[in-house]
């Protein structure tokens, strides 16, 4: 009888972890179950750093966790990259970046790109990169500013940190146009704007959003804008190719995690992060902070995307030499 019992109590013990997973093992906890970190590998108040926050908080709502934004600038952005890259695979520390991290090994800045990532989403087309300048410059747009740079080499200081989308641009523009700037690395974009603002730099690449006050105010103005067609949101802006220059770029905001995390943890934040980009409150939001377009891709269309932006910019920049 006691034995029967016993054998009774050991079963029924048994029977919610069997029953949990089929008769198995337990089931798994669902991901996931404490906050997660995200990494910008910028510093605060730059486009990369305010499109994180934003999505973080729509994205807290999909995942029932909090998503906190952990800034980690320096190196080009390799700094932040590294710290994700040699991070746990666990789901719990995830990396937001750019091309950036494209840029960085293609000038060889970095012996890694996105393939060592787990890539998870796309979330963010933005096609508001400009050249701004002090609002008393003698020049008002690109051609302007190419005709004195001709006459006088190096005699426009240009802003930029070393590897970045904006390091691009300005590569290519003085390749297209057959100028050089005197290039300053000063950082991210924070310090670009305090930088053009002290008076310490002529021009700085920027995204219309992160300077439109400045704009509106009168200390800055934008003097062209890197895309195929000028901007409804300020239209007053020539594009670059209009001034007769054939470049233009599109900067994209992208999740990954370190190598070696577990596929459905990539799946789940992946589809909270499709959910957050259908969301329209979320789209407006966006829209009103930097201009940007919310765009959502899945994991291979981002893999398939990143690996296409990457053989571009190596085509480009091979027969660019990196000057710092």
């Amino acid at each position: 009888m006691r034995k029967s019992v016993a054998i009774l109590l050991v079963m029924l013990l048994a029977s919610p972890i069997l029953f949990a997973a089929g008769g198995k093992e337990a089931a798994k906890p669902a991901y996931p179950q404490k906050p997660i970190q995200v990494v910008v590998p910028a510093g605060a108040g730059g486009d990369t750093d305010i499109n994180c926050r934003l999505l973080a908080k729509f994205l807290e709502k999909e995942l029932g966790q909090s998503v906190v934004t952990v800034n980690v600038g320096g190196a080009g952005g390799t700094l932040g990259t590294r710290k994700v890259k040699d991070a746990a695979p666990d789901g719990y520390t995830a990396l937001f970046f750019h091309p950036g991290m494209l840029l960085n090994k293609v000038l060889g800045l970095a012996d890694y790109s996105f393939q060592e990532f787990e890539v998870a989403a796309l979330a963010v087309l933005d096609e508001t990169n400009i050249f701004a300048a002090n609002a008393k410059a003698p020049y008002n747009n690109m051609a302007e500013l190419a005709k004195i740079l001709k006459e006088k080499p190096k005699s426009i200081s240009f802003a930029t940190e070393v590897g970045s989308f904006t390091h691009l641009h300005v590569l290519a523009f003085q390749d297209a146009a057959g100028v050089e700037f005197n290039i300053v690395d000063v950082g991210g974009a924070a310090a670009k704007t305090a930088a053009l603002k002290g008076g310490q730099i002529d021009v700085i690449g920027t995204q219309y959003g992160l300077v439109k006050d400045y704009i509106k105010n009168g200390d800055f103005k934008a003097i062209g804008v890197l895309s195929d067609k000028r901007n409804p949101a300020f239209p007053d802006v020539p594009t670059f190719k209009e001034l007769g220059y054939n470049i233009a770029f599109t900067k994209f905001f992208f999740y990954s995690f370190p190598k070696g995390t577990p596929k459905e943890i990539i799946d789940r934040f992946s589809a909270a992060v499709k959910k957050v980009v259908e969301n329209p409150e979320y789209q407006k939001a966006a829209f009103d902070a930097l201009y940007v377009t919310a765009t959502y891709m899945g994991p291979k269309e981002t893999f398939d995307f990143l690996t296409q932006q990457e053989a571009l910019y190596k085509k480009y920049l091979s027969g660019i030499q990196l000057k710092k």
